[in-house]
């Protein structure tokens, strides 16, 4: 485990971060939409106007974790430069940060042609979870690969349960583990490293986080020694093109060598036991081969590939570790699995027109000069747990000869509806002031799912001292969605 005072000094060194991308727009610049609301007011004259267009920025998403599995031997936690991309429905950028992780083995010395089982357990993921909401149980299949260097080379594929506690809103992610095997092939020091992972997860919809290791290889974590076994080596092995999938999906499986032009097998297996998931494939004249295995039994565990008519360690390679994520069952006869998806869209927001009209008032008395801000559409069509949050801000008013109404004289009264059949609530903003350091307009609160349809006004009032000096007066309000 990685000593506290290390995890202490990660921590505030920053290197631990939420998701947050602003979201493309027109006339971007640093990732906000550019846009202003000009106000002009008129002192003297009985008219006055409202000119702009909102700032729109978007923020949410995040990753899932799971519980650590008790480590077969002891190991040493070595920390890694990780590169993570999250699901695009989050709409936030990728997250450069560090991950802990650890890799044991079952047998430290063994002898070629042993199998060894391999766990990696990833003890602290690169990131928190980057929203108030809290994240259920048992919502993330994690899979990953071990790198493998020395006396032989390669990857390991592993994969872990669909098992993890739930994840406080902003808290930290539990750490997770996955498992594999690999077939001994050279006798001498075996050196194991952390490699790429995927966190697969499966609340409200289906989505996956990759995670690569920035600079490859990861430091290496684990040391086996092995010695000859003194008899003929199996040196069959398979590779797959995926660690996971929903059922009913294919899965590439490569081979090397088998026997020149053996017809092959590949089988999907639960446990020790062979599923009825097969097809047959034929190495070519080097004995290598490319094929593909359905995979339907939701209880799948890995998958196997062999020559002769059914499976014999000597003539075959595997289990590859291979996990089901959804769904499950085979169609039975006389049926058809009908599938279909609901496309996520983006957080939004349209204006209705680009002018106000503010009422004049006298010189002398002054008062009230009011107006009705035009109304803001507000779109929530992501799908996801998020809420969201549209506030404004203003500067002063700047008049004739250099005259100025501060921007705290702006205030307004907000309203916020909800079209029907929307998800959430919209809720209006306080009636105050706006002023240069903003206040809320509406806002929706995170959820556990959470969209639709909102419609947000305000009446504006902007309180003109008595002897303000005639002429135009001009501020910028500017809107902001997150």
């Amino acid at each position: 485990m990685r000593p506290a005072s290390r995890r202490a000094d990660i921590r505030r060194s920053g290197t631990r971060r939420s998701f947050v991308r602003a979201a493309a727009g027109d006339r971007r610049s640093g990732g906000r939409w550019s846009g202003v609301l000009w106000l002009t007011g008129l002192v003297g004259r009985r008219r006055a106007a409202v000119l702009g267009a909102g700032v729109l920025v978007v923020a949410g998403g995040g990753l899932l974790a799971g519980p650590a599995q008790a480590m077969a031997t002891a190991s040493v936690a070595v920390d890694f430069p990780t590169h993570c991309i999250p699901p695009a429905i989050a709409g936030i950028p990728p997250i450069d940060g560090t991950t802990s992780a650890g890799i044991t083995v079952d047998n430290a010395a063994p002898k070629v042609g042993d199998t060894v089982t391999v766990t990696y357990t990833v003890v602290e993921p690169a990131a928190s979870n980057p929203v108030d909401l809290a994240l259920p149980a048992d919502i993330m299949t994690p899979t990953g690969k071990v790198t493998v260097a020395g006396a032989q080379s390669g990857d390991v594929t592993v994969t872990g349960p669909k098992k993890n506690g739930p994840v406080p809103g902003k808290g930290t992610f539990p750490s997770f583990s996955m498992t594999g095997t690999f077939t001994v092939t050279a006798p001498g020091e075996i050196s194991l490293s952390p490699g790429d992972y995927n966190i697969h997860t499966s609340y409200i919809m289906e989505l996956d986080t990759p995670c690569t290791v920035t600079d490859p290889p990861a430091p290496v974590s684990q040391k086996i020694i092995a010695t000859d076994g003194g008899g003929q080596v199996n040196e069959r092995s398979i590779r797959l093109g995926a660690a996971s999938g929903k059922a009913g999906a294919p899965v590439t499986v490569t081979g090397s060598k088998f026997t020149a032009g053996a017809s092959v097998t590949l089988a999907g297996r639960a446990g020790d036991a062979q599923t009825g998931d097969t097809a047959t494939v034929k190495a070519d004249g080097s004995g290598s081969f490319s094929g593909q295995l359905t995979v339907n039994v939701p209880a799948t565990t890995g998958v196997v590939a062999y020559e002769g008519t059914g499976w014999d360690a000597a003539k075959g390679a595997g289990p590859r570790a291979y996990t089901v994520t959804q769904g499950g069952g085979e169609i039975p006869d006389g049926s058809q699995r009908l599938t279909s998806s609901v496309k996520a869209g983006t957080l939004s927001m349209a204006q209705a027109g680009d002018s106000v009209a503010l009422s004049a008032v006298d010189f002398g008395q002054g008062g009230a000069s009011t107006g009705a801000l035009n109304t803001v559409t507000v779109k929530d069509f992501r799908g996801g747990p998020a809420g969201w949050s549209l506030t404004g801000k203003v500067t002063d008013f700047t008049g004739p000869g250099g005259a100025a109404i501060g921007a705290s004289a702006l205030g307004w009264e907000p309203a916020c509806a909800t079209k029907s059949g929307s998800p959430s609530t919209c809720a209006a903003g306080s009636k105050g002031t706006v002023g240069s350091a903003g206040a809320t307009l509406a806002s929706t609160p995170d959820g556990t799912f959470t969209g639709g349809e909102f419609a947000v006004d305000a009446r504006l009032t902007l309180d003109v001292p008595a002897f303000t000096a005639p002429g135009a007066y001009t501020g910028v309000l500017t809107l902001t969605l997150t």
